[in-house]
C-alpha cells in the first residue's frame, strides 16, 4: 500500500502522523510511504532521516494527497484540504466531526473512508489512539492554567501552588477520565487543592484510592458545580462522550457566580466543549475573556509539545496502521473490532450513530459495508 503522510496545516499544528522509525516499519513490511516536504521539521524529523527509512519525499501537498491509498494526518483536514481528498480513498486521522459540521459534509461528499482516531475503542471500552494525547492535553491544562493565573495574563494573580502562610490555589476539574486524572497528577503535584467531579462512583472509588490527599471527589451535578464554582480559581474541562458532542456542564450564567481572573481551560473543545462560552481558539491567539473569566480553549494543545506529542500518538497509531496497509480497511476492521469501532464516514455514508445524531444525517451501520461488500 502508498501511504502519504501530509505536512499538518492547522494553525500552529507541529505534529507529524508518522516518525522516521514508523515509516521504516512500513518499508520492511513492503508498504511506499510517501512525505511530504519538511512535514516532520516541526516535531524535529528532517527529510533526510525519512530518506534514510527508505521513504520518498514529495513536494507538496497536491502530490501528496494524489499519491496516498492511505493518508495518515494528526488533525482533521482543513477547508483547503477537502477537494484534494479522493474517493475511495482511506483517511486516518483525528476527525472529532461531531464538532463541526463543515468538515463532516465535506467527508460525505468526498466518498472517503474515514476512520477517526478518536473512536477506535476496545471492547473494554478503553480508546486506545485518544489516549496519549489525552495524556498529553491533561498535564497541559494545568501547566496552561497555572501560567495564565497569573495576573500579567490575566489570571487572579494566585500561584497554584501556594506557599507556608498562604491557601494554594482550588482547581475543579469536571470528568475524571485520562484528561481529568493527568490534570489531577499534576495539580496536585504542584500543591493545589484539588477536586475532582464524575458521574461514577466505580471510577470516584478508583481515583480515591490511588490519587494524594489533596486530591477529593464529588460527584458531578449542576447543584455541586454552582456550588463549587464561586471558589475555584482553575477549572478544567475534561469531559468526553466518545464521537458525540459533549454537554455544557459551565453554563454562561454561570460566569457571573465566578471571581473575575477565574481561569478555565476547556480540552473538550475539539469535541464542542463542555463550557458553554468556549469556542476553539489557537496557540497563536490561545485566550479571551467574558465577564472578567479568562478562557483558554485551543483545540490542539499538544501541538505545542510535538516532540512529545509525534512520539506519543506514533507509538499508538503505528501498530493499526500497519494492519490497515497489510489488510486493507475492510478486513482490518473485520479482524479488530477496535479499528471497526473507528470507521465514522465510508463512502459518504455516516456510520457512527452519534455523529449522525448530532447533525440529523442518514445512518447506514458499519455492518453494511463490512458483510455486504
Amino acid at each position: 500500500m502508498r501511504i502519504a503522510i501530509p505536512k499538518e496545516i492547522k494553525n500552529n499544528e507541529n505534529r507529524v502522523a508518522l516518525t522516521p522509525a514508523g515509516a521504516k516499519e512500513f518499508v520492511k513490511n513492503g508498504h511506499e510511504v510517501f512525505v511530504q516536504k519538511s512535514a516532520g521539521e516541526g516535531s524535529g524529523f528532517m527529510d533526510e532521516a525519512y530518506e534514510t527509512a527508505g521513504a520518498k519525499i514529495l513536494p507538496s501537498i497536491e502530490a501528496t494527497y494524489e499519491t496516498g491509498e492511505m493518508v495518515m494526518k494528526v488533525k482533521e483536514p482543513i477547508s483547503s484540504e477537502y477537494e484534494l481528498i479522493r474517493e475511495d480513498q482511506l483517511l486516518f486521522t483525528y476527525f472529532h466531526f461531531a464538532s463541526y459540521e463543515p468538515l463532516t459534509r465535506a467527508m460525505v461528499k468526498s466518498k472517503a473512508v474515514c476512520l477517526a482516531y478518536e473512536t477506535v475503542e476496545k471492547p473494554d471500552k478503553s480508546l486506545p489512539l485518544l489516549v496519549p494525547m489525552s495524556e498529553v492535553a491533561g498535564r497541559m491544562a494545568v501547566q496552561k492554567g497555572a501560567n495564565y493565573l497569573e495576573k500579567p495574563l490575566g489570571g487572579r494573580g494566585i500561584l497554584l501552588g501556594g506557599v507556608p502562610g498562604t491557601l494554594p490555589a482550588k482547581v475543579l476539574i469536571l470528568g475524571g477520565g485520562i484528561v481529568g486524572t493527568q490534570a489531577a497528577w499534576m495539580a496536585s503535584g504542584l500543591g493545589a487543592d484539588v477536586i475532582i467531579l464524575d458521574v461514577s462512583l466505580p471510577r470516584m472509588r478508583y481515583l480515591s484510592d490511588v490519587m494524594p490527599k489533596n486530591v477529593k471527589t464529588m460527584m458531578s451535578n449542576e447543584y455541586n458545580i454552582r456550588n463549587l464554582i464561586p471558589t475555584a480559581d482553575l477549572i478544567i474541562g475534561a469531559v468526553l462522550i466518545p464521537g458525540a458532542k459533549a454537554p455544557h456542564l459551565i453554563t454562561k450564567d454561570m460566569l457571573r457566580e465566578m471571581v473575575p481572573g477565574t481561569v478555565l481551560v476547556d480540552v473538550a473543545v475539539d469535541q464542542g466543549g463542555c463550557i458553554e462560552t468556549c469556542k476553539p481558539t489557537t496557540h497563536e491567539k490561545p485566550t479571551y475573556t467574558i465577564e472578567g473569566v479568562l478562557h483558554y480553549c485551543v483545540a490542539n494543545m499538544p501541538g505545542a509539545v510535538p516532540y512529545t506529542s509525534t512520539l506519543a500518538l506514533t507509538n499508538a497509531t503505528l501498530p493499526y496502521a500497519l494492519e490497515l496497509a497489510k489488510r486493507g480497511w475492510r478486513d482490518a476492521c473485520i479482524r479488530y473490532p477496535e479499528l471497526k469501532a473507528g470507521l465514522n464516514i465510508i463512502k459518504g455514508d455516516v456510520v457512527y450513530q452519534a455523529v449522525a445524531n448530532t447533525f440529523n444525517l442518514p445512518y447506514v451501520p458499519v455492518s453494511y459495508y463490512l458483510n455486504n461488500n
